[in-house]
């Protein structure tokens, strides 16, 4: 019997075959979970991102698959309508979206254009909040929202950037959601994950060297995997994580706890 049997729950920011949510969604399949799937909207006829998300969730066969523009409050709403008389219940929501315009992430934050800051904001972080808003009143029996950080909201990374602002921005909101929902025992937390070569970390200035970085100094010395955020995300999930709420549980080979490198220490005079 899996981990998630009996569950039903939705994930929002698949986008491709590399996406965190994709490791996540997978994770969660395997565990028994029966999924709700969201997608980012179609601007053409073609409907690209449609078949993207539908050629990686195919397999894991989800109750539901439609699309959420997560920047309008309206689009959130009906989409959760929508899931929560598919799936019949909702037990919990995977929140792995973020954004900012390309030009504004490539320059110094205090060059960000104010338009670009306040978009960036907007579906990074407060498309958290609306989600949860929109998913705690089909959440009857509680449950387990969980959504998707950084390190760079809590220190400088370089290249990192106006994401590392937005970061720190949803680490907080998971804490304050955390106890605005506990009274509904519905859990509220997030997965601070190591790099992982996705679409969106291509726009992060310098990721290579990311990767080099995070592999030559944290403690396990290797880079993490989508799969090692979807087993950590299975925890939160489920009832094993029933008294864990506000958290930032770090998935990134135990980078986060050092100060610095054993070479780096090696090196001064």
């Amino acid at each position: 019997m899996g981990l998630l049997e009996g569950k039903r729950g939705v994930v929002m920011g698949i986008a491709n075959e590399r996406s965190i949510a994709t490791g996540v969604a997978r994770a969660l399949h395997r565990e028994g979970a029966q999924l709700a799937i969201s997608y980012l909207p179609d601007t053409g006829e073609r409907k690209r991102n449609e078949a993207r998300v539908r050629q990686v969730t195919d397999v894991m066969h989800p109750l539901f698959l439609d699309a959420c523009d997560v920047a309008l409050d309206t689009s959130i709403e009906e989409f959760f309508q929508a899931a929560a008389a598919a799936l019949g219940q909702i037990d919990f929501v995977v929140h792995s979206i973020a954004y900012a315009p390309t030009e504004d992430l490539k320059v110094p934050t205090i060059h960000a254009s104010r338009a670009g800051f306040l978009q960036a904001m907007d579906i990074s972080v407060y498309s958290f909040l609306a989600i949860a808003r929109a998913a705690a009143p089909h959440m009857k029996n509680g449950g387990s929202i969980c959504a998707m950080t950084y390190y760079g909201g809590e220190k400088v990374m370089p290249g990192y950037n106006m994401m590392g602002i937005c970061k720190a921005a949803l680490d907080t909101s998971v804490r304050y959601a955390a106890s605005e929902l506990g009274g509904q025992k519905i859990r509220v937390n997030a997965i601070s994950a190591g790099p992982v070569k996705t679409l969106a970390a291509s726009a992060v200035g310098d990721f290579k060297k990311m990767l080099g970085l995070y592999e030559g100094t944290s403690p396990l010395r290797t880079n993490i995997t989508a799969d090692d955020v979807g087993a950590a995300a299975c925890f939160l999930l489920s009832d094993y994580g029933r008294m864990t709420t506000g958290e930032i549980l770090h998935v990134d080979g135990g980078y986060h706890i050092m100060g610095i490198t054993e070479n780096a220490v090696t090196d001064i005079p």
